[in-house]
C-alpha cells in the first residue's frame, strides 16, 4: 500500500495503468468541461464507457495515486479521494525533508485553488523524470485542473492541443483545448505576480494567496514556487 506522509485517509494505490486509457483524460478533466458543448466534444460516443471508468476510479476500495517527480526533489501526488459523499481529487506536494505533504489544490465540490499559473504548469510538465509520470503531455493534462491564470499566453492552446492529440481519442482537440482554457478550474482565473521572487496569486480560494487565512506558510510558498518553476531562477523573472 502506498504511503504519503501526513495523508493517511485511505487505501492508496498506484494509478499509472489508467494513463494508457484514452478515456481517462476526459474523465480526469471532467470538472473543467462544464459546458455541454465541451462534454459532447470531449466524450462523444464514449460517454457510457467513460462513466464506467469514472466509477472504477472513484471506488472506495482503492484510491488511485499519480506521482509527478520534480527536478528539485519534490513530488506532486494526484490522489483520487474516494470517500463516500466526499469524493474529489487532491493535489499534494511533498519533499523528503518535510514531515508531511502539503495540499496546494483540491478539485471537488468544495474546491480550493488555483494551484498553478500557466508558466508553472508548463515548466512542471517538461521537467525530466526517471520514475512516476514522466511523459510531458501526461503531466500537463494530469495537473491541468490546478490551473487558474487570467493571463494566458497566446500559445497555451497549442501545448494543450498537442497533449490532447497525443493521449486522447478526441476528434476536435483544438476546440476542446480552447474550451478547457476558457473554463480552467472550478475557480475564477487568478492574477499571479512575483513577491520577493515568489509566485503568488489573488485567488480567494487559493492556498498560494498569502492574503488568505488558510494560505500555506511563507517558507512553503517560496519552496513550492521554486520547485514548480524547475531550474529557472524565479527571482530573476519579472512575472510568474
Amino acid at each position: 500500500m502506498l504511503k504519503i506522509p501526513g495523508y493517511e485517509d485511505g487505501p492508496l494505490v498506484q494509478g499509472t495503468t489508467y494513463l494508457d486509457d484514452p478515456l481517462f483524460w476526459p474523465v480526469h478533466l471532467g470538472s473543467c468541461l462544464r459546458q455541454e458543448e465541451a462534454q459532447r466534444a470531449a466524450f462523444g460516443a464514449d460517454w457510457d464507457a467513460a462513466m464506467e471508468l469514472y466509477h472504477v476510479l472513484s471506488a472506495e476500495r482503492e484510491w488511485p495515486v499519480f506521482s509527478v517527480p520534480l527536478s528539485s526533489g519534490h513530488t506532486i501526488h494526484v490522489v483520487y479521494r474516494n470517500i463516500e459523499g466526499d469524493r474529489g481529487v487532491d493535489y499534494l506536494i511533498h519533499h523528503p525533508a518535510w514531515s508531511a505533504a502539503e495540499t496546494f489544490a483540491v478539485d471537488d465540490g468544495h474546491f480550493m485553488g488555483p494551484g498553478m499559473a500557466w508558466p508553472e504548469l508548463l515548466s512542471t510538465a517538461r521537467q525530466p523524470a526517471t520514475e512516476g509520470v514522466g511523459d510531458p503531455d501526461a503531466r500537463l493534462l494530469l495537473l491541468f485542473p490546478t490551473l487558474g491564470d487570467a493571463r494566458l499566453p497566446d500559445d497555451a492552446a497549442v501545448a494543450l492541443t498537442t497533449a490532447l492529440t497525443a493521449l486522447t481519442l478526441i476528434e476536435e482537440t483544438a476546440e476542446v483545448a480552447s474550451m478547457l482554457l476558457e473554463d480552467q478550474g472550478q475557480w475564477s482565473p487568478a492574477y499571479w505576480r512575483l513577491a520577493d521572487g515568489v509566485c503568488i496569486n489573488d485567488g480567494g480560494h487559493s492556498y498560494r494567496n498569502p492574503g488568505n487565512a488558510f494560505a500555506l506558510p511563507a517558507d512553503r510558498l517560496s519552496e513550492i514556487s521554486h520547485a514548480l518553476n524547475g531550474r529557472e531562477a524565479t527571482a530573476q523573472r519579472t512575472s510568474c
